[in-house]
C-alpha cells in the first residue's frame, strides 16, 4: 500500500500558486481490500462521487472564474486520490489561465485519471449553472430513533444478524455514522443508507453495528466497502446497495456507493449536513 505518511495529509503545507498536477497523491485500494477479503474480482459495482465547491481558475484574459465540480471515480480504479492532495491540486489551478471551461475540464480529467489509474468523470459548472440540488431528506426508514444500549465503538460485525426467515425488501438509513481519518484521526461524519432484498436484517443490531464505527480509523471509501462486505457475509442478502453521504470538509464532500446492481446510480442530492 502507498506510504500515507509521505502525503501532505496532516502536515503544514505551502499552497502552490500555479498548476501542479504532481500534488495529486494516489493511494492503492488493494491494501485495505485485502483486510476485508475483497479479491481481484470485485463483488460490487459503484463509484466515489466527490462534490468540490471551491474551484477557481483564470480565463484567457486573466479574469478569475469560480465554479463547482463533480468527480466520479469508479470503484474499479486501482487507487483513490487522497483528499488533501486533491484540495491542493485544485488550489494550484487558481492562478492558471484556461482558454475555456472545456479546456479546464479536460485538464482535470487527464490529471485525475492518471492518478486514479482509470478514466475519471468530471463535470464543472459555473455558479449560476449549477443544477438544482435542494437540501432534502432520505425517503428510507431511519434507524436512529431505536432505543438501544451502546458500549462498543470499534467495528463489530457480530452485531449483524437476521430477525427471522422472512424475505423482505427494505431501505434503511442512519445519520449516526462516524469514522476517523486514517492519518489525522479527525472525525468523518456521514449518513449511510442500506438497501437490500433478502432475509430481514435485525434493525437494532444493524444500528449498533453502524455506531461501532465511531472509533474506527479508515477512509470514507474503505468504510463503505467494509460495511458492504460485513452485511453480505453476516446476512446473505440477494441484493445489496450501500450509499454514504459524508459531510463537507475543506470544500469537498465524498459520497461513495457500492452495489450488487451494475446499473445502480446514486441520486445527486444534498442532505442537511452537506
Amino acid at each position: 500500500m502507498t506510504n500515507l505518511h509521505s502525503s501532505a495529509l496532516g502536515k503544514s503545507t505551502s499552497y502552490m500558486q500555479h498548476y501542479a498536477p504532481e500534488l495529486l497523491f494516489p493511494i492503492s485500494r488493494q491494501g485495505k481490500r485485502d483486510e476485508i477479503a475483497v479479491g481481484k474480482e470485485l463483488p460490487f459495482c459503484g463509484a466515489d462521487v466527490w462534490n468540490a465547491y471551491e474551484l477557481s481558475w483564470l480565463n484567457a484574459k486573466g479574469k478569475p472564474l469560480v465554479g463547482l465540480a463533480q468527480i466520479t471515480v469508479p470503484c474499479e480504479s486501482p487507487a483513490i486520490i487522497e483528499s488533501k492532495s486533491l484540495k491542493l491540486y485544485f488550489n494550484s489551478l487558481n492562478q492558471t489561465p484556461f482558454v475555456d471551461k472545456a479546456a479546464l475540464t479536460q485538464t482535470i480529467i487527464k490529471d485525475l485519471s492518471q492518478a486514479a489509474g482509470i478514466l475519471v468523470a468530471v463535470e464543472i459548472w459555473e455558479v449560476d449553472e449549477f443544477p438544482d440540488m435542494t437540501i432534502t431528506t432520505l425517503k428510507s426508514d431511519c434507524l436512529d430513533s431505536l432505543d438501544i444500549f451502546c458500549d462498543t465503538y470499534l467495528t463489530e460485525p457480530a452485531f449483524l444478524k437476521l430477525s427471522g426467515g422472512k424475505i423482505t425488501e427494505q431501505r434503511l438509513h442512519s445519520n449516526l455514522l462516524r469514522s476517523n481519518c486514517l492519518i489525522t484521526g479527525q472525525p468523518d461524519w456521514g449518513t449511510v443508507e442500506i438497501s437490500y432484498k433478502g432475509p430481514e436484517i435485525d434493525r437494532e443490531g444493524l444500528l449498533r453495528y453502524i455506531i461501532s464505527f465511531r472509533h474506527h480509523i479508515e477512509f470514507h471509501e474503505q468504510c463503505i466497502e467494509r460495511i458492504f462486505m460485513d452485511i453480505m457475509r453476516k446476512c446473505g442478502p440477494e441484493s445489496l446497495t450501500i450509499c454514504a453521504r459524508y459531510t463537507r470538509r475543506g470544500g469537498i464532500d465524498i459520497n461513495p456507493y457500492r452495489s450488487t446492481d451494475p446499473n445502480y446510480k446514486q441520486a445527486t442530492i444534498r442532505l442537511s449536513r452537506q
